[in-house]
């Protein structure tokens, strides 16, 4: 069975699943999740930044005001939509050291690929800062980058 990390920030939406399920044919999938929700791991700013890039306006305008949902309802979600949809899933919701982690994860699991599912992060992504570029130099593992759907 082929094992992925699959680290988020977000809930997976029903396109996400049909995405990363599908990346490989017919082989079966296990998932090991990292949820670290956006609003733990990246600054307001940069968030308002990314926002007037993709030309949200009025998202960020908002930034400061939205409310998190909490990280392991979210979690649970998108592990569920994963099984559902004939993968194995389980994981983890992390608060600090994402790459440390990661990398932990992947060694202890003799994962094959790390999926990295996010909203673009123009600012981080120019200065290589974004969670993709940063685990392509850690994990010894291929890292695919893949922008999430919104619903």
């Amino acid at each position: 069975m082929f094992k992925s990390v699959l680290m988020i920030e977000k809930p997976l939406t029903s396109e996400d699943v049909e995405f990363v399920t599908t990346l490989h044919g017919d082989e079966k999938i296990s998932f090991i999740v990292l949820m670290q929700p956006r609003g733990d791991q990246a600054d307001v700013l940069l968030r308002a930044i990314d926002d007037v890039a993709l030309g949200e306006l009025k998202e960020a305008v908002h930034e400061a005001d939205r409310p998190e949902k909490p990280a392991e309802l979210a979690l649970e979600h998108s592990l569920a939509a994963l099984r559902a949809a004939g993968s194995e899933a389980v994981g983890h919701v992390i608060e600090d050291h994402p790459m440390d982690r990661l990398k932990a994860v992947v060694d202890e699991s003799r994962a094959d690929e790390v999926i990295v599912l996010t909203a673009p992060h123009y600012v981080e992504e120019f200065f290589h800062r974004d969670w993709a570029s940063r685990a392509r130099h850690k994990v010894g593992v291929p890292v695919l980058k893949l922008f999430a759907h919104s619903e």
